[in-house]
């Protein structure tokens, strides 16, 4: 059933929600904050286009996952369109012959009854994370308001998603501290998380989160991470290059 909208007071809950996902059990649904503040009928977050692998992390129902499903296997679609951009796609009124960029995806929702399709971008800083795709049955306009207040929410689903990708990853359980290879300094790791604080204005738990994401991505240990950035060849605030 397609969402209605929602006002100041059910945005802040969804954003709370999402910002606290990762306590207790760690698996609230990151789809749900989403269809609480928005006028949609469903939506699915992934990760696509970076070294964080290729997954599904939750979707509303089986329509938004195969939405999801078709654009990673098709390699088009506005979740790559949003990512490569690094800003939201807006189709309120989904037609398949206006689809010029995706004509292959667009073809292959002709059967699904799609009246509006929006993507936004996951990142944080330089890290490219994944992208939330949401859809309606019927077209609908966002307003600004709502796009912004999407924006903020995908900001904070960010972070949930990278925590689930690294937790789910075994060698991640590892502390970075324990790293035994020659010449290895905590010292220079600790400096690496005080440049990321300082770069992105995150916490410190944030900062390590980020190094490890990214010398999961990269496939570098943290150390190797933590160097660059003390030496300034990586900097994780970097503007993410529009193409």
């Amino acid at each position: 059933m397609t969402n209605t909208g929602a006002g100041t007071g059910a945005f802040e809950q969804a954003l709370h929600e999402l910002q606290h996902a990762h306590e207790g059990d760690g698996r609230a649904s990151l789809c749900r904050p989403f269809l609480r503040v928005l006028p949609v009928s469903g939506a699915a977050l992934s990760t696509i286009g970076s070294g964080l692998g290729v997954v599904t992390i939750c979707a509303s129902d089986e329509r938004a996952a195969r939405i999801d499903e078709l654009q990673i296997d098709l390699g088009e679609g506005p979740c790559w369109e949003a990512l490569a951009t690094g800003l939201p796609v807006i189709r309120s009124s989904f037609s398949v012959s206006e689809q010029a960029s995706w004509p292959v995806f667009a073809k292959a929702l002709s059967d699904y009854g799609i009246g509006a399709l929006y993507a936004f971008p996951l990142a944080i800083g330089a890290l490219e994370v994944g992208s939330v795709d949401l859809y309606s049955q019927m077209p609908r306009e966002l307003t600004s308001s709502e796009i912004s207040n999407v924006t903020a929410l995908s900001q904070a689903a960010a972070w949930q998603v990278l925590r689930r990708v690294l937790a789910d990853d075994s060698q991640n359980d590892l502390d970075v501290d324990a790293d035994p290879s020659p010449g290895y300094s905590r010292k220079q790791v600790h400096q690496a998380t005080g440049m990321i604080i300082a770069q992105l204005q995150v916490s410190a738990a944030e900062a390590l989160l980020l190094l490890r994401a990214h010398s999961f991505s990269s496939g570098r240990t943290v150390r190797e991470v933590a160097h660059d950035i003390v030496s300034r060849k990586l900097d994780l605030s970097a503007e993410h290059e529009r193409s």
